[in-house]
């Protein structure tokens, strides 16, 4: 029996919960900042830097996710390129998932995040393979 991935074990984890959840997902590419100095240039070009543009979100029910794969693929259909999904839950109240329009706001908080270079450590980040990522 091979190990569950990491967005299954938090698609399980979801299912898990007392309350429905609905996902939140922002799909994000880096890019190299124009006034970006030697340096910036450097650790970006060795995958180690660069700052982060959300390129699309999109926001599901659990029983809208199978795998990680399926959602990649579902993404290629949007026609943007990403390299790293943030993913967020977002509770439900008296047995009703969250409705899209909150889903919205929550969506529109991540967006902030990003673009101020806020604290991004409390979502799940993965790869384009499914790997975790660590912001440092």
């Amino acid at each position: 029996m091979t190990q569950a991935s990491h967005f299954e074990q938090l698609l399980t984890l979801a299912g898990q919960q007392s309350e429905p959840q609905r996902l939140l997902f922002v799909f994000l590419k880096a890019i190299l900042p124009t006034e970006a100095s030697a340096e910036d240039k450097g650790r970006f070009e060795s995958v180690q830097g660069g700052q982060l543009k959300p390129m699309m979100c999109v926001d599901k029910e659990l029983s809208e996710l199978s795998t990680f794969d399926a959602l990649v693929e579902e993404s290629k259909g949007m026609g943007k390129d990403w390299q790293i999904v943030l993913i967020a839950t977002l509770d439900g109240e008296n047995g009703v998932v969250p409705t899209s329009k909150v889903a919205e706001e929550a969506l529109d908080t991540m967006l902030k995040m990003v673009q101020g270079g806020g604290d991004l450590s409390n979502f799940m980040a993965l790869d384009r393979d499914g790997d975790p990522v660590h912001f440092s």
